[in-house]
């Protein structure tokens, strides 16, 4: 695939025009370093005939496991827009480079391993480099300044043909990166072996960068349930002797949704509606129908007309029939039954109403103000308390 570049629209393109942070003024300096041309370590490694690479400016986090597990979505989360695909079949086909940039971006093939010098070596892989691939976004959120995520193809087993050879890729690329973010679903758990033949191989010389993550974790239901997925992962995982360590950790992650609540609550609103019409439709067909037998033709005429007497015996005619068919020595059993029929429903109709709490605007105001105060105020407060004490116990020049 060529280097052609995709232009496309800044984001928040107005987010650039803050200062530098300290962390990447740091990695810049010792990028610095190597790069200055007069007295660069570059430059007096090419004086002894020694080839040089400068540092990466920033930190390369690699995210594998089973598709569907998330990946993509925790790089859009993290920068806080769309740039990954997500969905449940396969989105991710090849490696994906996401960062941030001046401008939205889209880079493929030869311009990728022109922007990371490093990764060019992937270029032996055959196949790979035709699925290879940068996004370049202006986001500015958490510390996406100083990372660059590589997103991996999702990992399957069975007769899955992947166009280049996904493991040893995987396995190059995770001795390069700094970090490698393994993430487990509830649905896939730790049952793929490919994920785990090469999270083993990783181990093995890589295993200070491995980092093991439930992702989806709102999706495993109740806290036991989470439990439940979470040791069995753990056992599918000790029964790799290289994975059988001590000190394993796997937090439990999810994407928060706020909107999550107020759709369950609209769901069983609605649910609880429905089974409550039920729930009073058969009491009121029952009234209606004893209504219609026990009054007389001229009566019903006289009260609701003659076009409205004809209505309420073609509306009624199923049950008056269906009422008929029963035996008479049963019919008694049968309003008893459907009087408790309805008694059920509306039951249901209450059970499935409970909704969850959620935050009104006026609340959500005031906890953001609350929040707002706290970092402000309280932590400002409480680093001079710290100081003023400390002050008391150590000398001045141990407190600059």
């Amino acid at each position: 695939m060529s280097g052609k570049i995709k232009s496309r629209s800044a984001a928040n393109a107005d987010s650039l025009s803050g200062g530098v942070s300290c962390d990447e003024r740091i990695l810049r300096d010792c990028h610095q370093i190597y790069i200055d041309s007069d007295s660069g370590l570059i430059s007096l490694a090419q004086s002894v005939g020694v080839t040089l690479l400068p540092p990466r400016k920033k930190i390369t986090v690699m995210l594998m496991g089973n598709h569907s597990a998330g990946k993509s979505s925790f790089i859009n989360w993290y920068v806080e827009e769309h740039i990954q695909r997500t969905g449940v079949a396969i989105e991710t086909q090849g490696f994906s480079f996401v960062t941030s940039g001046r401008k939205r971006e889209s880079l493929t093939g030869n311009a990728t391993l022109h922007l990371y010098p490093h990764f060019r070596p992937l270029q032996e892989f055959k196949g790979v480099s035709e699925y290879l691939g940068t996004e370049i976004c202006t986001s500015r959120q958490k510390r996406f300044s100083l990372v660059t995520f590589v997103d991996t193809p999702g990992l399957v087993d069975g007769d899955m043909k992947y166009p280049f050879d996904v493991d040893q890729a995987i396995l190059w690329l995770g001795k390069l990166c700094d970090l490698v973010l393994v993430f487990f679903d509830p649905m896939g758990q730790a049952l793929c072996k490919r994920t785990l033949n090469i999270v083993e191989m990783l181990n093995e010389c890589q295993g200070e960068k491995l980092r093991f993550y439930l992702s989806k974790a709102d999706e495993a239901g109740s806290e036991s349930d989470r439990q439940r997925v979470m040791m069995q992962i753990v056992q599918e995982l000790c029964k790799r002797p290289g994975l059988n360590k001590c000190g394993f950790d796997m937090p439990t992650i999810y994407i928060p949704n706020p909107n999550k609540s107020s759709m369950d609550n609209r769901r069983a609103r609605c649910k609880g509606c429905v089974l409550g019409l039920l729930g009073f439709c058969v009491p009121l067909l029952m009234l209606a129908f004893l209504v219609l037998g026990s009054l007389s033709k001229e009566v019903l005429d006289m009260t609701l007309g003659p076009n409205g007497t004809e209505a309420l015996s073609l509306y009624l005619s199923p049950v008056v029939k269906a009422f008929e068919s029963v035996p008479v020595q049963h019919q008694l059993y049968c309003s008893g039954g459907l009087v408790l029929l309805s008694f059920i429903l509306l039951l249901l109709a209450r059970l499935f109403f409970r909704t969850r709490p959620t935050l009104s605007g006026r609340q959500k105001r005031q906890l953001q103000e609350k929040l707002e105060y706290v970092q402000e105020v309280v932590k400002n407060k409480k680093k001079n308390l710290y100081e003023e004490y400390l002050r008391q116990s150590v000398a001045d020049h141990d407190m600059d």
